[in-house]
């Protein structure tokens, strides 16, 4: 069985595939024709954010691909800057009207803090406002299941003592040499289930000589394992490609890791990022 047509179930019944395509730095212009090809490949998971600035595209090539559109799984994300009830329900309007498909399948809040404060400042009830407003779209059946994004354990207990649902998701940075393993076993602990964005560090852990050195012993890519070793700590794998021939290697993961291997991946600390510690998300805070 391909990876491409195993799901994971959220905590309310709804079925997520396992591996998505990730969009972040695809450009709206191309994103309709990376979408589309995505789809044809076999992807049913399609992740974007009001943040990409492509969910015009994101929205057209799920439209035009051919696929019935209820086979397929559409998220995004509210923008980390927003922190109020009003602003929220405006951008959620604005998501499921750029986007054009009816209804949106998962939509997170970017971050809990705003970017330019990135593990900064206590936006605990801005949160709980934008969360709320998630709440009512769900509940009008117009997103099928909420989240957050980047939410460490402290922001997660905000939302789960002050709202009424409990996060479906938490969207989080994990690869080898980085992995939260408290957060993502606090999130298990509540139901909330991990997906791994940027599995393979936006790149970065290509350069890596231990990674490498697994990847040979079991005859794949570096790219690959890194993907099979999310989706093996149970997170959903979100590694972004606008390249079909790396769509297509990516899925290719039909491999087990041993737990050996599992282990010296998980207890890796491999956290330089090069220029992406420009990015808050790589910077280390």
């Amino acid at each position: 069985m391909s990876i491409l047509n195993e799901t994971a179930s959220l905590a309310n019944g709804v079925q997520i595939p396992k591996l998505g395509l990730g969009t972040w730095f695809i450009d709206d212009a191309v994103a309709a024709d990376a979408v589309r090809a995505a789809i044809e490949i076999g992807y049913r998971n399609i992740d974007t954010a009001q943040a990409y600035g492509n969910e015009r595209g994101v929205g057209e090539g799920v439209r035009t691909s051919g696929v019935p559109r209820d086979e397929l799984f559409v998220s995004t994300k509210l923008a980390a800057e927003i922190k109020d009830h009003d602003g929220a329900v405006t951008a959620i309007e604005g998501s499921l009207d750029t986007l054009g498909l009816g209804h949106i399948d998962l939509m997170l809040i970017h971050a809990p803090q705003p970017w330019a404060d990135f593990r900064g400042g206590d936006y605990a009830d801005g949160n709980l406002q934008a969360w709320k407003a998630l709440e009512v779209a769900h509940a009008a059946g117009r997103i099928r299941a909420i989240g957050v994004s980047n939410f460490l354990q402290a922001d997660l207990e905000n939302i789960l003592t002050r709202g009424t649902v409990v996060p479906h998701v938490n969207q989080i940075l994990v690869h080898p040499g980085n992995t939260p393993t408290e957060l993502i076993r606090y999130c298990r602990s509540r139901d909330i289930l991990v997906e791994a964005y940027s599995p393979i560090a936006h790149g970065e852990i290509l350069r890596h000589p231990a990674v490498a050195a697994i990847a040979e012993r079991y005859g794949v890519s570096v790219p690959q394992l890194c993907i099979r070793y999310t989706i093996q700590l149970g997170t959903v794998s979100l590694p972004k490609t606008a390249n079909p021939d790396h769509m297509r290697s990516n899925a290719q993961i039909d491999f087990t890791i041993s737990d050996e291997d599992m282990s010296a991946l998980r207890d890796l600390d491999a956290r330089d990022y090069g220029k992406l510690a420009a990015f808050p998300v790589y910077s280390g805070k």
